[in-house]
């Protein structure tokens, strides 16, 4: 792994709340069958692309959260349409569906997907663009991608901490894909995602970080009761009112662009996080 490649210390036996318990798994069982079968559903759907109408996928995408147990709030103005960076911080797995419920966009994700089986050919059907996270070199390559991509109306999503955080906790935006932004010149849209407890306080319950796996995760987020996604769609920043990625980079971070390190006393033995080179930042 390349030293400049973005990494959290978050951990899930140091930061996720457990959520199992016997009684739970029917339960659990009947929610993850439904997510399965509303992607089985939208793997049908996969080659009719963009024809099928932004609303439906919507929709679609807030069904498969809902699906698992979690109700989902969204408050804030609706994403304009056209080319348009949507940019959030990132936490969980259930963060790809929430943001698609917000705007259908293409999204960002590791080149490594491109080989997993099934997965990956549908990963690239859907208009997925990859990225090789761990060769500095190709960075410029995928930032141009990723303008195209805008220039062309399209919208992407991007998580620009470059990792999951447990939500307690969280990086700071890095600069370099609000360059693709700035070089199409489209807005960029900041989206806060925060997970709770209804009626209650914040949970890391829905985290997926470290060494977790996915299906660890769904397991948790199924077996848990009462969890709320909060969705925020922040004011959209146009284009040209920031000179450079950096100032671009800070004004699209709700949170201040610093990592937070408030509840380090949920790390166990917090790794220094790895400084992105500067091209990379």
């Amino acid at each position: 792994m390349s030293v400049w490649l973005p990494s959290a210390p978050c951990t899930p036996r140091a930061c996720v709340e457990p959520t199992a318990s016997v009684t739970a798994v029917p339960r659990a069982v009947l929610r993850l069958t439904g997510v399965v079968l509303l992607v089985l559903a939208g793997v049908v759907l996969t080659p009719f692309g963009g024809r099928i109408p932004a609303d439906l996928v919507g929709r679609w995408c807030r069904a498969i959260v809902r699906a698992t147990g979690v109700r989902v709030t969204v408050t804030g103005a609706a994403a304009p349409t056209g080319g348009l960076l949507l940019v959030a911080n990132h936490i969980s797995w259930l963060d790809i569906p929430l943001l698609g419920a917000v705007r259908p966009a293409r999204m960002l994700a590791k080149t490594e997907i491109r080989q997993w089986p099934v997965a990956g050919a549908l990963a690239a059907r859907s208009g997925v663009l990859f990225i090789e996270r761990d060769r500095l070199r190709a960075l410029p390559e995928t930032v141009a991608r990723i303008a195209g991509a805008l220039r062309d109306g399209a919208a992407v999503v991007a998580f620009p901490e470059g990792s999951t955080w447990c939500g307690r906790a969280h990086g700071r935006f890095h600069r370099a894909v609000f360059q693709a932004a700035l070089d199409a010149g489209v807005p960029v849209q900041p989206v806060r995602l925060h997970y709770r407890v209804d009626g209650g306080p914040a949970t890391t319950a829905p985290a997926f970080v470290g060494e977790d796996t996915l299906l660890a995760s769904m397991w948790r987020v199924a077996t848990a009761r009462g969890l709320v996604a909060e969705v925020e769609v922040l004011p959209e920043i146009t284009p040209g009112s920031h000179p450079d990625r950096r100032a671009l980079a800070r004004a699209a971070q709700p949170t201040g662009g610093e990592p937070d390190w408030t509840h380090t006393a949920l790390v166990s033995s917090p790794s220094p996080i790895g400084e992105p080179a500067p091209e990379a930042a």
